[in-house]
């Protein structure tokens, strides 16, 4: 048996698919995994993430203290009620995960990191807090939705006390974040929609699901969640980064802070030695040219260049064909081959996203 969310009795009572995820029994889908997806690209989906962590930081140093550890730079922050998306890095340049982290006030920041890596990322983040007197609360009293699509905040909003409603609601895209009490509203997401994450006592969570439900959202699942991030063309960790690659490999490149030049990040030195030397790969977007579906771990061949290998694989609903990511050599062109069950098949390479505000992006 894993862990449990606060919703896991509600889920069952739905009769979702729960599977194992990270540790955790998670609901994959309630029904047609191919419904939810639209829901959430059409009108409005909501998704269980409370196997997320949140991390709580606290202290004076706090800011130093992240400037320290993350490779985007909080410095970007400047008012309470902004956010950032970051990776956080080993010595040598490897993801240790992807997190977003919000700026609360002076002496607090809020982290949330992914599930499946919760207690590794405590025990480096504890690490590192020691020298500069930061504390590290895990918040293990509080759940975590995410309302998404592009009605997602409309219908959610009625479920919501009207002050947090209006805050909520007047947010600014994306990353703005508002709190009422132990209420915390952030516009962010894992979809490529619009949307909310909301954080709230873990008591109050399955009251709050069906009040959702009620307004219009639709209950989906992991399946869906992975069907829509990876059509935005958003990172997994674990599948499209890891400790074994930084994220210049990733294509991450965006999320490192170079300036200041002295702000000595964990894992600076290695990035700045891979960018001067050039990085030897690279993570793009595949579009299959046949009837066949892309799949984790499958080689990635270029001719006269060298292979690769696909990180993430599906069926894509809204474009009715196989997508994918893949980790190629740097000098890989517009074309490939993917080895499928012995067979290969033509793929384009295309820069990711795949799919925007519901549709095709133009190069597709």
């Amino acid at each position: 048996m894993g862990l449990r969310t606060a919703l896991y009795d509600t889920h069952v009572a739905a009769r979702a698919r729960m599977v194992d995820f990270g540790g955790w029994d998670m609901p994959v889908n309630f029904g047609s995994q191919i419904e939810e997806h639209h829901a959430v690209r059409r009108d409005a989906g909501m998704f269980d993430v409370s196997h997320m962590c949140v991390v709580d930081l606290r202290g004076a140093k706090v800011r130093e203290f992240l400037r320290r550890l993350l490779a985007n730079d909080v410095a970007k922050l400047g008012k309470p009620g902004k956010a950032l998306y970051s990776c956080m890095l080993r010595e040598n340049g490897g993801v240790i995960d992807d997190l977003i982290v919000y700026f609360l006030t002076e002496e607090w920041f809020r982290m949330v990191v992914n599930a499946g890596t919760r207690d590794k990322d405590l025990e480096w983040i504890r690490a590192h807090a020691g020298a500069f007197g930061v504390s590290v609360e895990p918040r293990f009293d509080l759940a975590m939705v995410a309302v998404q699509g592009p009605n997602a905040r409309q219908r959610a909003a009625v479920t919501l006390e009207p002050s947090l409603a209006a805050a909520a609601l007047a947010l600014e895209p994306f990353y703005g974040h508002a709190g009422a009490g132990h209420w915390f509203v952030a516009r962010t997401g894992y979809t490529g929609e619009d949307g909310w994450e909301i954080m709230l006592p873990i008591g109050e969570a399955a009251d709050f699901w069906q009040r959702l439900k009620v307004a219009g959202l639709v209950q989906c699942g992991l399946g869906a969640r992975d069907t829509l991030r990876l059509e935005a063309g958003m990172n997994l960790y674990g599948n499209d980064m890891d400790e074994t690659v930084s994220p210049l490999e990733s294509g991450l490149g965006w999320t490192v802070a170079w300036e200041p030049q002295g702000r000595d990040f964990i894992g600076r030195s290695a990035l700045v030695a891979q960018k001067t030397s050039g990085a030897r790969r690279k993570l793009v977007g595949l579009l299959i040219e046949d009837r066949a579906v892309l799949r984790s771990h499958q080689k990635v061949v270029v001719p006269a260049v060298g292979e690769g290998e696909v990180t993430s694989g599906t069926f894509s609903p809204t474009l009715e064909r196989s997508i994918g990511l893949a980790r190629v050599p740097a000098k890989t062109g517009e074309r490939c081959e993917v080895e499928i069950r012995g067979r290969f098949f033509q793929a384009r390479v295309v820069r990711p996203p795949f799919v925007r505000n519901g549709k095709a992006v133009a190069a597709i």
